[in-house]
């Protein structure tokens, strides 16, 4: 599924992160940066280890905030690792919402013009897929609303039943959003 914001394009597809050509991948990553499993866990294994060396430079960060490092051996030049929240945490809605914002905005910082994303939180963190869709999508499409360097956002989904509720979710808001637009 692809849709248009202002120009940019929004691109819903399935696979695998780490095979995407957008200038950055982004990793869900933990507050100390440590790539073990999961999305980190693929990109440290086909980008190398230059990329958890500069991790490990950078030392870490807060839950819902994002850094940029190299992308080694990657396609994508660039890795921008969000920390989202747990399954439980206080303020999780917010905090990932925030570590979307903070991905994207890193993005433009850099002159980026493509980033891919995966579905945040979902995996060994716990944070249901629905609420990660509804949250990731609305936070970037009001993102792309403004003004964005940007020419293409997509979000990379691992398997089919998270596709699935991103292309649902995704629907549901443009729907929204074009019932807005004819008030």
């Amino acid at each position: 599924m692809r849709i248009k914001i202002n120009n940019t394009f929004l691109e819903l597809t399935q696979g695998d992160i780490t095979d995407q050509t957008t200038d950055a991948i982004v990793n869900a990553a933990n507050a100390a940066l440590q790539m073990g499993g999961g999305v980190a866990g693929a990109i440290r294994r086909r980008g190398g280890p230059a990329i958890q060396e500069e991790c490990n430079r950078i030392g870490g960060t807060y839950v819902g905030g994002a850094v940029i490092t190299t992308g080694g051996n990657l396609a994508a030049k660039y890795v921008i690792h969000a920390v989202g929240p747990r399954q439980g945490d206080e303020h999780a809605d917010a905090k990932l919402k925030d570590a979307t914002l903070n991905s994207l905005l890193l993005a433009d910082k850099n002159r980026l013009k493509s980033i891919a994303f995966p579905a945040i939180s979902t995996g060994i963190f716990g944070f249901p897929k629905d609420r990660c869709a509804t949250i990731m999508l609305s936070t970037t499409i009001a993102y792309l609303e403004g003004p964005t360097g940007l020419e293409k956002v997509v979000f990379c989904l691992y398997d089919k039943k998270t596709y699935e509720i991103f292309e649902q979710t995704l629907h549901s808001l443009t729907q929204k959003r074009l019932n807005t637009d004819r008030s």
